[in-house]
């Protein structure tokens, strides 16, 4: 008997804006077939996304990705990371 692997996808940020006098990032993020809208202000640990249409899919794990990766991110970078679940 095989071991039942665990679903994940691969999620794909792009950031497209970066400032740190006004404490935000912005991008884009792709995971399976959907593609979604990011700001995020890091001072206050707010996190719009949008379309709302599969946002409670990618909205924590993004959080999360962002919150431990934010002074590693660069406008113009490229960056993934894997969510447990297929989306």
């Amino acid at each position: 008997m095989s071991p039942k692997r665990l679903p994940q996808t691969t999620a794909h940020v792009r950031v497209t804006y970066q400032s740190w006098q006004q404490g935000a990032i912005a991008g884009e993020v792709r995971a399976g077939t959907y593609e979604w809208q990011f700001q995020w202000q890091f001072r206050h640990g707010q996190l719009s996304v949008e379309p709302s249409l599969g946002r409670a899919l990618i909205k924590e794990p993004l959080s999360r990705f962002l919150e431990q990766s934010d002074y590693q991110l660069e406008a113009g970078g490229d960056y993934c990371f894997t969510i447990r679940a297929d989306i």
